[in-house]
């Protein structure tokens, strides 16, 4: 009956789920609109301030010494404005293209796909999460992405989705750790580091973390349904067992770990490249 009874709790989660998901899509297509028009009246908005600098520049033996100073740094700030704006804002949009694609993605489809924008987005997207919902949480992130990465043939919004689920777990093995030790007295420095690159024929995603480890019972049932560590209502117990799914049922590749209780975890994808 407990079982039934988890499964239940677990579908009423799933259709919670694609409510959700259903929503953020519709929520994410409005906000695209308005900040297209923030990023493009600040790109144009620079190019007026190019003009005005212009028009000074031809009328500057016109103005005191000390007005042409103050111009040419409110400008100068004007400038370094639009541009955090025009670049904050294409940030907003590229991860709001993410939602929409995790939204809209055909089940099981291969598409070509920036695995390093990928990865990048959804280790912020846990790590905003967790401090969302663990005050006080931090955490060191070193990330280390091969550059000139050409597109790969993946599921995007499966990969995506496996990413998020170690990550989660990464999040909450160093908060874990991270209180252990603060009860004790004892120093601790969170970190958890990010490796993507190409590698012979495969893909090597590395996610690694020096929290609390595993035991020998948590490795041998890590991938059993229903089976977490964390308390009751916030852990399914399904995500290990859907990321072994997206890697190696969907992608064809292979999930690896190697964990030491107290010390540290390190899940790795080894996922067969297709250009």
């Amino acid at each position: 009956m407990t079982e039934i009874d988890q499964l239940k709790l677990q579908l009423q989660k799933q259709e919670k789920m694609a409510s959700l998901g259903l929503l953020s899509a519709g929520i994410a297509h409005e906000i695209q609109n308005p900040l297209n028009f923030v990023i493009n009246f600040s790109k144009m908005s620079t190019h007026l301030i190019d003009d005005l600098a212009s028009i000074v520049e031809d009328n500057i033996d016109k103005l005191p010494e000390k007005d042409r100073e103050d111009l040419d740094d409110i400008m100068a700030d004007l400038k370094e404005n639009m541009s955090q704006i025009a670049k904050n804002g294409e940030r907003a949009v590229s991860i709001i293209q993410g939602i929409l694609l995790v939204s809209r993605g055909k089940e099981d489809e291969l598409v070509p796909s920036d695995v390093c924008h990928i990865v990048k987005e959804y280790v912020a997207l846990a790590y905003h999460a967790m401090r969302a919902n663990y005050q006080g949480f931090n955490v060191t992130i070193r990330e280390h992405y091969q550059e000139d990465m050409p597109l790969l043939m993946l599921i995007p919004q499966d990969l995506s989705r496996a990413v998020l689920n170690v990550m989660n777990n990464a999040c909450y093995a160093v908060w874990r750790k991270s209180e252990k030790c603060r009860m004790k007295g004892e120093e601790y420095s969170p970190e958890i580091s990010i490796t993507v690159a190409l590698e012979a024929d495969n893909l090597i995603i590395s996610i690694a973390d020096n929290g609390e480890g595993m035991s020998e019972e948590v490795k041998q049932r890590l991938y059993e349904n229903f089976f977490t560590t964390k308390p009751v209502g916030q852990g399914t117990g399904l995500g290990m067992g859907i990321t072994r799914d997206i890697v190696e049922n969907k992608h064809g590749g292979k999930v690896t770990f190697e964990s030491e209780q107290g010390k540290n975890t390190t899940f790795t994808f080894t996922i067969p490249v297709k250009k």
